[in-house]
């Protein structure tokens, strides 16, 4: 594995990876990418596992974009481990580490954005305006500097996933975005580097969260449609801690929200326990619930 700091070293070393792996192979490598901001967890390493299984060379990046971070928002305490990420990205058998700085990144004079639009209007894009012009913004320059074949997310951030696949399209990148199982802890607790916030007794809390979706999947199997009656099914089971933000029934890929409920359509909710605030989804009439 190699720790790249700079876009003209990665392009350089890339090339070399490529050219050496195609002579083996005879053919031109697949690339596989999983962009993150670090403190990797095992549903970090669940996309480094997919995308060693699916493409020829692996490449990671590790970078906490200020450009997603609103002004009272945890950018300064999010959690930076980078020796014990790399650490797991070799064990792994990553190729390529991305390690840039904001300097970079960003140019001090920078004028370009990126927007997606109507997509990013609701939930997670209402309560955190500019969130995901920053995660589009970042991701559309990762994707020109890394140039993969395929790209993994995860899909306990379903919105980013919808946003990022809608701007690969719209861009017309020339990749698939991938999208990969939540994994989830022993009481059903998606992971999340946000989770290291919680007490163990928050945890307890938080985990309601995700017996709601349950509750909600549940009573949709057995013929509840109507979303506000599977919105109901879902809050009865939350702890009393949970501050709700959003609980609604969206069409899967506009994120319109749904009257009557179909097969296929999410369930996205935000919620703070304590200072934490976390987001989870289920996909109703899913087999597994995208659960891992």
């Amino acid at each position: 594995m190699q720790v790249v700091r700079t876009i003209a070293e990665f392009l350089r070393l890339k090339r070399h990876l490529c050219r050496q792996d195609a002579s083996e192979k005879l053919r031109r490598p697949s690339v596989g990418f999983v962009p993150t901001m670090g403190n990797l967890h095992d549903g970090h390493m669940a996309l480094i596992r997919r995308m060693q299984k699916d493409d020829d060379i692996g490449v990671a990046s590790i970078f906490v974009n200020p450009a997603q971070f609103g002004p009272a928002e945890d950018l300064t305490k999010y959690p930076r481990t980078l020796e014990d990420d790399l650490r797991k990205c070799d064990e792994a058998g990553v190729h390529l580490v991305f390690v840039p700085d904001e300097s970079e990144m960003y140019h001090p004079d920078r004028s370009t954005e990126v927007a997606v639009g109507e997509i990013t209007d609701r939930y997670c894009g209402a309560s955190r305006p500019g969130h995901f012009d920053g995660v589009s913004l970042v991701v559309a320059k990762l994707f020109n500097i890394v140039q993969p074949d395929r790209a993994y997310f995860g899909l306990k951030d379903y919105q980013q996933y919808r946003v990022i696949d809608r701007m690969a399209r719209d861009l017309d990148f020339p990749l698939e975005v991938v999208p990969c199982p939540t994994v989830r802890e022993w009481n059903g607790l998606a992971m999340s580097s946000r989770n290291n916030y919680l007490s163990p007794e928050e945890k307890t809390v938080a985990s309601t969260i995700y017996a709601g979706l349950c509750a909600a999947a549940i009573a949709f199997n057995g013929g509840v449609s109507d979303a506000a009656e599977l919105v109901r099914k879902a809050q009865a089971e939350l702890d009393d801690a949970v501050k709700l933000e959003y609980l609604e029934v969206a069409h899967p890929e506009t994120l319109e929200p749904r009257a009557v409920a179909e097969r296929g359509d999410v369930m996205l909710v935000a919620a703070k326990v304590g200072a934490t605030r976390l987001i989870d989804n289920i996909i109703l009439g899913s087999e597994t619930n995208n659960a891992d």
